[in-house]
């Protein structure tokens, strides 16, 4: 299923350029074109798009307080935010904004963003399908519970056992096994694989999400960890506890709201 999507940009020249350039590099579906933030409002209210390009200088309603208001939807739109103005990053992120990409356009740039948004609006397709099977499944014949929850189960392990990371404006498909732990850094998360580090454009919550969660603990509110790699429990301090992993020199703190939960998950 390709991602429909609307453009807002109140300069035309700008707007047939990305138009173009979302053409050439993307299956992204165009269904709208607006220049003024009232008038994609009113689009909104009877039709449902997964991504919005915005422009942040737009007539009537500004792009930030435009997503704003888009944030609040039930089903939420990407939001790729276009300037020619840094100073609105910062703002951009704060609403949770999928990318923002700086004007004059950059091919390379737009290609490496439209590759990105895909990924995620695919693997966010596939969990939503996981879990739409897994409650029909639940819901079937008594007869055919135990079978139908098996299959359910295999489905969503199979929904998160591939994660994509990005690096270098590239796309990294890993195994969720070989991520060892990650931790919040301000509005991003890094993920740490036995070699490498990956940032990733969202919080550490949202990361959580995609993990599998029997084998992920969200050990601290900065920090989830990889259970299978743990190598040594530290007792710290107030009855925390500190962890050492496998292969990777880190240390990971649990902190002491978690600790209890943390003993029973390891039996100690």
């Amino acid at each position: 299923m390709s991602m429909k999507g609307i453009i807002v940009e109140d300069e035309f020249l700008a707007m047939e350029e990305l138009d173009y350039l979302i053409g050439k590099n993307s299956s992204v579906q165009i269904v709208g074109k607006f220049e003024d933030g009232i008038d994609v409002l009113k689009f909104l209210q009877g039709n449902d798009v997964d991504v919005i390009f915005l422009d942040i200088n737009i007539p009537s309603l500004d792009g930030v307080l435009l997503a704003k208001s888009v944030s609040k939807f039930a089903n939420k739109p990407y939001i790729v935010f276009t300037t020619a103005y840094k100073e609105h990053a910062a703002e951009a992120f704060e609403i949770e904004a999928f990318d923002y990409i700086l004007k004059p356009y950059h091919e390379p740039r737009i290609a490496a963003m439209l590759n990105k948004l895909e990924a995620a609006f695919a693997a966010k397709k596939q969990r939503e399908e996981a879990e739409d099977f897994a409650i029909h499944a639940h819901g079937g014949a008594a007869g055919g519970t135990s079978q139908a929850s098996a299959e359910a189960s295999a489905v969503l392990a199979q929904a998160n056992h591939r994660i994509n990371l990005y690096k270098d404006d590239k796309i990294i498909v890993v195994d969720a096994d070989d991520i060892y732990y990650a931790s919040a850094q301000e509005k991003t998360t890094l993920v740490y694989t036995r070699k490498e580090e990956y940032t990733m454009h969202m919080s550490i919550s949202d990361f959580q999400a995609n993990l599998p969660q029997d084998k992920f603990f969200r050990c601290h509110r900065s920090y989830t960890v990889n259970l299978s790699k743990i190598r040594e429990i530290v007792p710290w301090f107030n009855n925390t506890y500190l962890l050492r992993l496998r292969d990777v020199n880190a240390e990971v703190p649990v902190s002491r709201s978690k600790a209890k939960e943390f003993r029973q998950l390891m039996r100690i």
